[in-house]
């Protein structure tokens, strides 16, 4: 695998078809689709075909980002998503666009201080952290799925509201620093929790629900809820 990639491959412990462990050469995915592009076998040319249509196709997605939106809806709709809440889903990654555009453009640029800010604003729409909300909706702690892919049409509203305020403050005052971009992101995520709750005295219920889309044991994923009050 080394001779194939030119790096320097580590020795993973990995189970044996004996069920015993030994140290067998590793590399991420990057690595795999390298191996594959480098093996001369006839039998690797679908794959490699495969890879230069994807390589293709992310260059038409640069000069028209619009194909990007596309593949995504597409994407969400083989997974079963509904199409009004796909919708508002990619209308939810454009204005997350925004917000990270303008963070960067004042300076910020970690990802800790994403996460920070993040969490600043879902607290002050909704009243819990992203990772209290991953767990009130049983989604696993080291899962790689991501949060906004497992709520509802309503908290992708609010969700969106508190974002874009934000956004929309923080491009009149131009904070600086993460302190003042804080003081921004819990701001605009106050009108966002505000109208939250007025919506809630409406319905008499709660916009905030345990429901999500990760129910392992249907093909199509449709919202479910993994406790019960």
């Amino acid at each position: 695998m080394g001779f194939y990639i030119g790096t320097n491959c580590p020795r993973v412990e990995m189970l044996t078809e004996t069920v015993k462990k030994r140290k067998t050469l590793a590399g991420n995915a990057r690595d795999a689709l390298r191996l594959i592009q480098s093996i001369p076998s006839k039998k690797a040319k679908p794959f490699k075909r495969w890879l230069a249509q994807i390589g293709k196709e992310r260059l038409d997605e640069i000069e028209n980002p619009e194909l990007a939106q596309e593949r995504m809806k597409v994407l969400y709709e083989k997974k079963g998503y509904p199409k009004d809440w796909i919708d508002k889903r990619l209308r939810g990654i454009a204005i997350r666009q925004n917000l990270t555009d303008e963070w960067k453009e004042l300076g910020i640029i970690s990802q800790k201080d994403y996460a920070i800010l993040t969490a600043e604003i879902s607290k002050a729409t909704f009243g819990i952290t992203p990772g209290e909300y991953k767990r009130l909706k049983s989604i696993p702690a080291k899962s790689r799925a991501n949060l906004l892919d497992n709520i509802t049409d309503l908290e992708l509203i609010f969700t969106m509201l508190g974002e874009k305020v934000t956004t929309e403050i923080s491009y009149k005052e131009k904070p600086e620093g993460m302190p003042a971009n804080k003081k921004v992101a819990k701001r605009g995520a106050r009108v966002a929790g505000r109208a939250r709750k007025e919506t809630e005295k409406e319905l008499g219920r709660s916009v905030i629900s345990e429901k999500n889309y990760l129910d392992e044991s249907d093909e199509k994923p449709k919202l479910s809820s993994k406790k019960q009050n």
